[in-house]
């Protein structure tokens, strides 16, 4: 029998079209509402694990630093594929991010997405793509919408088993351009899983779960059609919904920047102006700017003009989560 057993996967975060805020169940990360996205081809995690006998304690490194916060979380999930895998052997993981973590881009999405992945292959575990989205899902929420390939819903669920992801259009379906906007390389300061605890508290929060499932599918319907005037004007007011539970949570939750709230007011305009462009934004300060890929040339010309935008990373729909051979050591 081998001593070690290593594999390395890469996975995309992915952006919410329509958003994923409150969770029914904090140990489960059973979200109140569905949820729907796609993944971004340019923004990526890669994370190798290896497992060995010969490991007195779980070894972990993120973008080359120690966390003790963050490797707890890393540690009980291993924890949880240790026990489906039936093994107690320690683990040495390195992962590392292409774009700034904690900052709004969904790098927990991608980075338990790439663990999920990862950890199982190395310990030979056969799972279906539906048991990886659940088990993502259970080191973070959204982590399970990185898993499938595309545009992806992620059903709430009643129960751990029946909250799973899985494709409902493939990448190839709209050619979307979808740049991510980064305005600074700061950490948030409120994490997104402590946002999440104070999103009942707005008083306009059940308004927002009784209308979203007919939101759900009004925006499937525009993705079906790739009807993008429609599309781009529902997630536009989707995340402007969200961040206003967040504003009006107690205490308030405020990540927006100045400068993000430039950029919406500038998007408005040109948009006024005839370009067809829409914007979201997820739980943080960078904007995310959709438009057709036949318009992308021309909204960038526009983009540029906004001073103070530190890098523009242009995203298409992208592939899920996969193992790839080179590994990070």
């Amino acid at each position: 029998m081998k001593d070690k057993f290593k594999a390395t996967a890469l996975a995309h975060p992915n952006l919410a079209f329509i958003k994923y805020w409150g969770k029914k169940d904090e140990q489960l990360n059973l979200p109140l509402n569905g949820s729907i996205s796609v993944n971004l081809s340019n923004l990526l995690t890669t994370t190798t694990v290896e497992f060995s006998k010969l490991l007195p304690e779980d070894q972990i490194k993120i973008n080359g630093q120690e966390n003790k916060k963050e490797n707890l979380k890393v540690v009980k999930h291993l924890d949880l594929i240790r026990k489906i895998a039936g093994v107690k052997w320690r683990a040495r993981v390195v992962s590392e991010n292409n774009f700034p973590k904690a900052s709004g881009l969904a790098s927990s999405a991608s980075g338990f997405a790439a663990l999920t992945l990862a950890a199982t292959a190395a310990l030979k575990l056969k799972l279906s793509e539906r048991k990886l989205t659940i088990l993502a899902r259970l080191g973070s929420g959204s982590a399970c919408r990185s898993i499938p390939a595309g545009f992806v819903e992620w059903k709430k669920g009643e129960e751990s088993e029946t909250s799973y992801a899985y494709s409902i259009f493939p990448a190839h379906h709209w050619q979307l351009s979808i740049m991510a906007l980064i305005l600074k390389s700061e950490e948030k300061k409120i994490s997104s899983s402590d946002g999440h605890r104070l999103a009942q508290t707005s008083p306009f929060f059940k308004t927002r779960l009784k209308n979203i499932d007919h939101r759900l599918f009004l925006l499937k319907s525009y993705l079906k059609k790739r009807d993008f005037l429609n599309f781009g004007k529902m997630v536009e007011e989707e995340a402007l919904e969200m961040h206003a539970i967040m504003l009006t949570s107690r205490p308030s939750l405020i990540y927006w920047e100045p400068k993000t709230i430039e950029v919406i007011k500038f998007i408005q305009k040109i948009r006024t102006d005839g370009l067809p462009i829409f914007l979201t934004i997820d739980a943080g300060a960078y904007p995310f700017l959709i438009c057709e890929k036949k318009n992308e040339v021309a909204v960038l010309k526009w983009i540029k003009k906004i001073e103070g935008i530190k890098k523009i990373i242009i995203n298409y729909p992208s592939e899920g989560a996969k193992l790839i051979d080179n590994h990070l050591f």
